[in-house]
């Protein structure tokens, strides 16, 4: 990010070609549309180029009127040649932004597109190290700027470099000496140009990540915001949102204070071609040189302000294209993340599910260096309710998540009913569970949208034995529009009542397997009683993991798995562990004395 040095500077400017080069790439499928806006816009510069032409030529008529008459039926063809000339200019010069602004919108739909499809082959790790704010800012500010300079930068460009070759002809073919002038005072331009190009690019580059970084700070303060009261550390939080957002402000200042002189540069250079230009043309009148007229000069100037006008063009464009650089690096960068394994292959699948789990000396380590899980080992019956204990880091939560294989084994095996998940496709392992997490997840929506989530064909009758099952049914039955009621911040649900809703969607749900992973922390003690009853009845019949940290509510596990550290210590019902006055023990007793 901060490159020292000619070599590095070398290589992050190939790296800035690369990722532009990655876009064009990306809207190959829409070369025809891009090749016909191409030829509107070299059909647009045609007609603004013979423009002056023709006003040289109504210039040369007025001056010889002056002494002998003005020829108005020429004057009028001139003038009515000019208006379709500039009619057909504008025509064309709208045709390719129309195109352009199509191809745009349909490549930032595209990329949006993909990257929604990506976020979901894209392994657990990666957003374990990746910001939900940065990933948003990847997905609106990124895509936002690519699509900006596709629709504005690219149609200006194109129009620019074909205004740019057409004007360099004209020059040359009406008088070659001022052409050389014209162009000689422009070479100043390109010169401070490259210069600027050269200090900007990492500025554009360090202000869409420090857009990253501040969007990731806000999202996470913000839905933090009861914590950070409650910890007292709103000037904590405030002094580095300030300390970001003076990164962001110094990065971006340098940025445009750099591009924008770009524009300026290249006006100056404008003007003085234009003193050069009567300098020299008047120096060829007074001299008697009939190569160079009034209508020439005239011609001239406004060729000059035409050779000009691409070269500010080009310079703005440079900037949006600096812009666009910095943002494909990270939308790419998504892009090009490596997926989960390609599962179209694996054909093995459960019809039906008794629920007989085995962990056959399974070793996983979230970094390769780093092994939490050392070599565990169980084997669990159809409808026992497995409880997983343990201190806090000893791998509780970790063995879920290997279970259902949003992680995979470094080794070792999982099996369902005999059938290694590995050999299962992600989706259907997934489809074998229902997961009520400790922290609740509730959507934009309806009630009965967040209840039937991802199902089809649910009654009212079974809404109401779900919501009846975990204490919600009087809950609805207050709310305005029952089910139908909208999920808000005017509803003002508790924590206790999210809870209770996430209970009621995995009941709706009815996988044959079932995964509470501290369930009920967040709801009071009656409720607590309330949601534990639902919980038989949802766990009767069916194997299911509980994580608890409140030992008293696993009291009737079939099977209590002890973690530490990794491993199992011990394994037994809650009588028989406790009776052994183990590690179990401890723990049950330390929350007993601790109440």
């Amino acid at each position: 990010m901060h490159p020292h040095g000619n070599t590095k500077a070398m290589k992050k400017e190939k790296a800035d070609l690369k990722a532009l080069k990655k876009i064009a790439v990306y809207c190959k499928r829409y070369l025809f549309a891009i090749i016909v806006a191409l030829i509107f816009a070299v059909g647009g510069s045609v007609a603004t180029i013979i423009g002056p032409e023709k006003i040289g030529e109504l210039m040369n008529l007025l001056t010889e009127g002056i002494i002998v008459g003005v020829d108005m039926s020429a004057f009028v063809e001139i003038c009515i040649m000019l208006i379709i000339i500039y009619a057909t200019g504008a025509v064309l010069s709208y045709g390719q932004q129309f195109i352009m602004a199509t191809v745009t919108q349909k490549t930032g739909k595209r990329l949006r597109r993909d990257i929604d499809c990506k976020i979901n082959k894209i392994p657990l790790n990666y957003f374990d190290t990746t910001t939900k704010g940065d990933m948003l800012s990847v997905v609106t500010n990124d895509v936002d700027v690519i699509g900006q300079t596709l629709a504005s930068s690219t149609a200006n460009l194109i129009s620019a470099l074909a205004l740019f070759i057409g004007v360099v002809y004209k020059m040359f073919a009406t008088n070659w000496i001022l052409a050389l002038i014209t162009i000689g005072a422009s070479l100043l331009g390109f010169a401070a140009m490259a210069v600027v190009l050269s200090k900007s690019q990492k500025y554009f580059n360090r202000k869409q990540i420090d857009l990253g970084e501040m969007n990731g700070r806000i999202e996470e303060v913000y839905t933090n915001h009861n914590v950070v009261s409650v910890f007292g550390a709103k000037k904590y939080e405030k002094d580095r949102f300030e300390s970001i957002n003076k990164k962001l402000y110094e990065d971006n200042w340098k940025s445009q204070i750099l591009s924008g002189m770009m524009m300026h540069i290249m006006t100056f250079v404008g003007n003085l071609s234009y003193v050069l230009i009567f300098v020299v043309g008047v120096a060829f009148i007074v001299s008697g040189n009939d190569a160079v007229t009034l209508g020439t000069i005239m011609s001239f100037v406004l060729y000059s302000k035409l050779f000009s006008q691409p070269l500010a063009t080009l310079a703005q464009s440079m900037t949006y294209f600096q812009q666009a650089s910095a943002a494909s690096k990270r939308v790419f960068g998504l892009l090009e993340q490596e997926e989960l394994s390609d599962e179209s292959g694996k054909t093995a699948r459960l019809e039906t599910v008794r629920g007989d789990v085995s962990f056959k000396d399974i070793r996983f380590g979230y970094l390769p260096d780093k092994e939490i899980i050392h070599g565990f080992s169980a084997e669990l019956k159809s409808g026992q309710k497995v409880a997983i204990v343990g201190p806090t880091g000893a791998g509780k939560t970790t063995i879920v998540n290997l279970l259902m294989r949003f992680y995979e084994l470094d080794s070792g095996d999982i099996t369902v009913d005999g059938v290694s998940v590995r050999d299962m496709k992600r989706e259907d392992v997934h489809a074998l569970f229902d997961m009520i997490l400790q922290d609740t997840w509730l959507f934009d929506g309806t009630v009965r949208e967040n209840l039937v989530y991802n199902k089809e064909g649910v009654t009212d009758a079974r809404l109401d034995e779900a919501c009846a099952a975990v204490g919600l049914k009087h809950f609805v039955e207050t709310l305005p529009n029952g089910y139908d009621t909208l999920l808000d911040d005017k509803l003002n649900l508790s924590e206790g009542q999210k809870q209770q809703l996430t209970i009621a969607r995995a009941m709706i749900k009815d996988s044959p397997l079932l995964i509470l992973d501290e369930a009920t922390s967040s709801v009071d003690t009656r409720t607590e009683l309330v949601i534990q009853k639902a919980m038989d009845e949802l766990t009767n019949g069916r194997t299911s993991f509980v994580i608890a940290h409140r030992l008293s509510t696993i009291k009737n596990a079939d099977v209590i798995l002890v973690l530490d550290k990794g491993d199992i210590v011990e394994t037994g019902d809650h009588e028989t562990l406790l009776k052994k006055g183990g590690y179990y023990a401890e723990l049950y007793n330390a929350q007993f004395a601790a109440a």
